[in-house]
């Protein structure tokens, strides 16, 4: 049984900083891609970042130069920090990761940006 457990989220102020962290925990063998999406209300959910098990990554051009996606393998953790947020940054943010064939999605964590 897979579980990833998001934390990190929270209340910040407009140009402040967060990180998310995605716990993998479970039947972590072969974890490959680990990523983030994130959605507001009545919106699509949007990719924003992911990360390879090589370190390769893709960060959406909407965060580009502001948030950076990162992992542990050793402790089968993803990270995602954000830096200079913004109102537009509110959302729900949602940890993934493909194990083979499967993905998995964590519970979400609230990011709410104020002006």
């Amino acid at each position: 049984q897979v579980q990833l457990v998001e934390s990190g989220g929270g209340l910040v102020q407009a140009g402040g900083s967060l990180r998310l962290s995605c716990a993998v925990s479970g039947s972590t063998v072969s974890i490959n891609q680990m990523g983030w999406y994130r959605q507001a209300p009545g919106q699509q959910r949007e990719l924003v970042a992911f990360i390879s098990r090589s370190g390769s990554t893709y960060i959406a051009d909407s965060v580009a130069g502001r948030f950076t996606v990162s992992r542990d393998n050793a402790k089968n953790t993803a990270y995602l920090q954000m830096n200079t947020l913004n109102f537009e940054d509110t959302r729900v943010y949602y940890c993934y990761v493909w194990i083979g064939s499967s993905k998995y999605w964590g519970q979400g964590t609230q990011v709410t940006v104020s002006s």
